[in-house]
């Protein structure tokens, strides 16, 4: 076949292409590009789709918990009907403060019996803190796949675009034509992988920056609560050791 005939059949089947067509045309190393980005969309996509829901989930059960709390009933019984089953970072963090309140007794001999209220308050926010800290690392899971693709997904499509663009100017010059119509199918193609790369990373840089806020927004939300309560235990510890110095008198 000579030079004209290949320039022709590259034309006339660049005229009848589709772009799937295109693509599974391309060679091997773009496939895996395109393959590659179409993944980590999906995947992108399941991870938002699970973190906007975890958290609307997580937000409306600690909004039931706080107004349990806050409606003045006894700690104790919330503690009990909770037990070891809390089903939001809060709860959680108020049962492991319950936790360690009970398990410790202040109520023991008068010479000791401030130095281990300072102890209790310093355990009962300590528990807190481990408690908020692991239950801030369940919802940030799987975040450094969406922040990650976001920042690469580009990149990736820009290589293949490059490798796309090379192919493209070999075919050109072993049909030693420079006509739109047989440079067209090998740019196509290449410019394909731009795109998924784009389609892979907007949606994960929007996503990640919405749910870092609001996983953000929703720690303030913890560390608030966790100060209101140990003012709340404070006082409690301070009122069990003035009772306790009274009887001792």
């Amino acid at each position: 076949m000579d030079t004209q005939t290949l320039s022709d059949v590259t034309n006339a089947a660049a005229e009848t292409m589709s772009m799937w067509d295109l693509v599974w045309a391309s060679d091997m190393v773009t496939k895996v590009v395109m393959i590659g980005l179409i993944a980590a969309s999906v995947w992108c996509w399941a991870i938002i789709i699970e973190k906007v829901g975890t958290l609307r989930q997580v937000k409306q059960r600690s909004n039931k918990f706080e107004e349990r709390f806050w409606s003045g009933g006894s700690l104790d019984r919330l503690y009990d009907s909770i037990g070891n089953h809390p089903s939001d970072p809060m709860s959680a963090m108020f049962v492991s403060a319950m936790k360690e309140w009970k398990r410790t007794n202040i109520m023991k001999s008068k010479t000791d019996r401030g130095l281990r209220g300072v102890s209790l308050q310093q355990r009962i926010e300590k528990a807190m803190m481990v408690s908020m800290d692991k239950e801030l690392d369940d919802l940030d899971t799987r975040m450094g796949f969406l922040a990650s693709t976001g920042s690469a997904a580009p990149l990736v499509g820009l290589f293949g675009t490059v490798w796309g663009i090379i192919n493209s100017f070999n075919a050109i010059a072993v049909t030693q034509s420079n006509s739109l119509s047989a440079m067209a199918p090998g740019i196509a193609e290449a410019l394909f992988t731009t795109a998924f790369g784009l389609i892979a990373a907007i949606p994960a840089v929007i996503a990640y920056n919405k749910i870092s806020s609001d996983i953000d927004s929703y720690a303030k939300r913890l560390d608030n609560f966790m100060a209101e309560f140990s003012s709340i235990l404070s006082r409690e510890i301070d009122d069990t050791a003035i009772k306790a110095d009274m009887a001792g008198e």
